[in-house]
C-alpha cells in the first residue's frame, strides 16, 4: 500500500521537474543555455549536443557565448544554431561565436505566456493520468481482498493530496515562468 503512494510521488515529482526542464527550452528574451540543449551538430558524422563541443556561458543579460573547444568546428556549430528553431542568428569572430537575444515585443511575450499555459496543462494532465493509474490500483488490490475499504479510501486521499501538491507546483513553476517572460 506504502509503496503503491511512493512510487506515484516519485513518477509525480519527475513529471513536475520535466516540466521545469521544458520551460528552459523557451526563448523569453534572457540569454539561457538550456536553449541550446536541443541544438546537436554534425560532428564527424556524429550528432552532438554543443554542450559537449564547446563552453557555453553568458556574458551579458542577453549574449550567449559559445566559445569551442575544437576551433574547426565553429562552422558546423553555426550552421547548426541557424538551423535549429530558434529563430536566431549568431556571430562568428574566429574565437568565438556570439549569441545575441532581441528584446521580445508584447505580442511574442503574450504568445510565450499561453505556450507556458499550454505545457502547465500538459504537465497537470500527465499528473492526473499518474493519479489514475495508482487508484485503479489501489481499487485492484481492493478487490483481490490484499486491502480493506477502510485502506483504499485511505490511500485515495492520500493520492488525491499529493494529486493536488503536484499541480500547485507546476502552476507555481509556470507561474514564475510568466513573471520572467512579462518582466523582460
Amino acid at each position: 500500500m506504502e509503496d503503491l503512494v511512493q512510487a506515484m510521488k516519485g513518477k509525480m515529482q519527475k513529471s513536475v521537474e520535466h516540466f521545469e526542464a521544458s520551460l528552459g527550452s523557451i526563448r523569453a528574451g534572457r540569454a539561457n543555455p538550456a536553449l541550446l540543449d536541443r541544438v546537436t551538430v554534425d560532428y564527424y558524422g556524429t550528432p552532438t549536443p554543443i554542450q559537449q563541443m564547446a563552453a557555453v556561458s553568458v556574458s551579458e543579460a542577453r549574449i550567449l557565448i559559445i566559445q569551442p573547444w575544437d576551433k574547426s568546428s565553429m562552422g558546423a556549430i553555426e550552421k547548426a544554431i541557424l538551423k535549429s528553431d530558434l529563430g536566431i542568428n549568431p556571430s562568428n569572430d574566429g574565437n568565438v561565436i556570439r549569441i545575441a537575444f532581441p528584446q521580445p515585443t508584447e505580442e511574442r511575450r503574450k504568445e510565450l505566456c499561453k505556450q507556458v499555459k499550454t505545457m502547465a496543462e500538459e504537465a497537470k494532465v500527465s499528473v492526473r493520468a499518474i493519479r489514475r493509474d495508482a487508484v485503479d490500483k489501489a481499487k485492484a488490490q481492493k478487490k483481490a481482498s490484499e486491502i480493506t475499504e477502510d485502506d483504499l479510501k485511505d490511500i485515495e486521499k492520500e493520492i488525491q493530496t499529493l494529486t493536488d501538491n503536484s499541480c500547485k507546483d507546476v502552476d507555481k513553476v509556470a507561474a514564475a515562468k510568466e513573471k520572467e517572460i512579462l518582466e523582460i
